[in-house]
């Protein structure tokens, strides 16, 4: 097994919930790109993106992903680290990448803050556009995927835990 643990998927898919739970469920290291990124610009992720554009936040989320040190650790990413393809085989070379899968109507339902979420997207994309677009690079990147829609958290977790010991 690799020593730490990558989980990706659309905004709204449980990357953190489901990442705090598995890194205390395995004793590891729980990183949470988004706040890492937040943390080291002083700033929410949608002020980076009204001040600098999507194409910046994404390069941002691509050099913090880069700059990392992976080790016994669960990541959450952000939602648009999969656009970096130096990024996710940084990633996939440190850890087992795991796929969040939802469908449409779920992350429509978890995403009421939509413009203020701070999605590294064009301003015209939609929830739709930004959806069938990523979801070909979700499932490029997974080593795994699974599930995370109407499965409540401990569950996910089981199955995280499941599909580790069988891969």
């Amino acid at each position: 097994m690799k020593s730490c643990i990558t989980l990706i998927g659309m905004p709204g898919a449980g990357k953190s919930v489901i990442g705090r739970l598995l890194a205390t469920q395995l004793d590891l290291e729980f990183v949470d790109t988004d706040l890492l990124i937040e943390h080291s610009h002083g700033m929410p992720l949608q002020n980076i993106l009204d001040g600098k554009g999507y194409l910046a936040l994404r390069q941002i989320e691509e050099n913090q992903i880069l700059a990392m040190t992976p080790n016994k650790q669960v990541i959450a990413t952000g939602g648009s680290a999969v656009y970096s393809d130096k990024a996710m085989r940084f990633l996939k070379r440190c850890s087992t990448v795991i796929f969040l899968d939802i469908d449409l109507d779920t992350a429509r339902q978890r995403i009421h803050n939509f413009d203020q979420r701070g999605i590294a997207r064009a301003p015209e994309q939609t929830i739709e556009m930004i959806f069938k677009e990523r979801y070909i690079l979700y499932k490029k990147y997974a080593d795994i995927r699974l599930s995370s829609a109407g499965e409540n958290p401990g569950e996910i977790v089981d199955a995280v835990l499941k599909s580790i010991a069988n891969n």
